[in-house]
């Protein structure tokens, strides 16, 4: 049994699932359904993952794997990429193939029972496939601690961390450029047109998460057709527009508390999510020229601390509001 621990992700939640997709096919199923890369060679950005693996595919031999980094970068891809490369297009099919994502039971019955008896059934198949078997638990930190304790058991007859069993490999987030090749391998194959200016918005919101690019991407096209603009892209993704800062710094330069509550309103009843304006605030902040850099510092703390407390399901509105004002008092300090 060879077993990938698909998916640690730092502060990242379990709804989310992981696929850096290469493509979207338009069929029966629905526009826009995307599609994973076939090979190992056709997972972006991350060449010393591929690298290895590929030496490994050459050999017949896998150790185990953990596989972490951020959303959207390969990690489940990359699994699936070497599972089609080692057991054919039917891999799914043969036996030879388990995987357990985020919707599953990750309780210590589903190690022992379906887990370990997978991995200790007969082999079957082609005598041309290595001998061994590809269980894959996607997003493992995401497992009852009873379980964990399980999975160690199975793998080693002593007890000692998952993570010290495995070849660890860190996928990273994809840098603009690989993002940019592979939004135009699947606007080409998909047909669609996108402007330079929104094909440049769509990396920038994305912040290197190839399935939320492309998932913006499904959405534009579905709003605007195959002729995809900035302000598409802008809306897909809840991002307030650069107007809305500025008329924000009026407020904050004049010392306006009052208009500056309104306009906190106005965004609030707009409807764009507020951490992307935290977030957008703080890329506002870090470029101000008319702040020092202690300054700033001391802003984006206070925007760290009110996405944290928004984390734990505290007010919106007043987390936002709360942020105003103390950007308000530092800039006049």
């Amino acid at each position: 049994m060879q077993l990938g621990l698909c998916g640690i992700r730092p502060g990242e939640d379990s709804d989310s699932r992981d696929t850096q997709t290469s493509g979207s096919s338009r069929s029966a199923q629905g526009a826009g359904v995307p599609s994973r890369p076939k090979t190992v060679d056709d997972i972006s950005h991350q060449d010393e993952v591929v690298s290895a693996l590929r030496t490994s595919i050459a050999n017949g031999q896998l150790p185990h794997l953990l596989f972490y980094g951020p959303p959207g970068t390969g990690k489940t891809s990359t699994i699936i990429a070497v599972a089609r490369e080692l057991f054919g297009p039917q891999f799914r099919e043969n036996g030879r193939f388990l995987e357990l994502n985020a919707s599953d039971d990750r309780g210590i019955s589903i190690i022992r029972e379906k887990v370990k008896s997978f991995a200790q059934g007969a082999i079957s198949g082609s005598s041309t496939m290595p001998p061994f078997k590809i269980i894959v638990l996607d997003e493992a930190d995401s497992m009852t601690n009873d379980a964990q304790s399980a999975l160690r058991r199975m793998m080693e007859n002593y007890s000692k961390p998952v993570a010290s069993r495995c070849a660890k490999f860190r996928f990273q987030p994809l840098e603009k450029v690989s993002m940019a090749a592979r939004i135009e391998h699947v606007c080409k194959e998909e047909q669609i047109s996108i402007h330079e200016s929104a094909a440049k918005v769509l990396m920038d919101v994305s912040g290197g998460d190839m399935r939320k690019a492309i998932n913006y991407l499904q959405s534009a096209n579905q709003l605007s057709g195959d002729n995809i603009t900035e302000d598409a892209i802008l809306a897909i993704a809840g991002v307030a527009p650069k107007e809305l800062f500025h008329v924000m710094w009026q407020h904050v330069a004049k010392n306006s508390f009052d208009r500056l509550k309104g306009e906190i309103d106005d965004i609030i009843y707009s409807g764009y999510p507020v951490l992307t304006i935290l977030h957008q605030l703080a890329d506002e902040v870090v470029g101000h020229p008319d702040m020092d850099m202690f300054k700033k510092a001391k802003v984006c703390l206070r925007i760290a601390e009110a996405d944290k407390k928004l984390g734990d399901g505290a007010s919106e509105y007043m987390q936002l509001l709360d942020v105003a004002a103390f950007l308000m008092r530092t800039y006049h300090e």
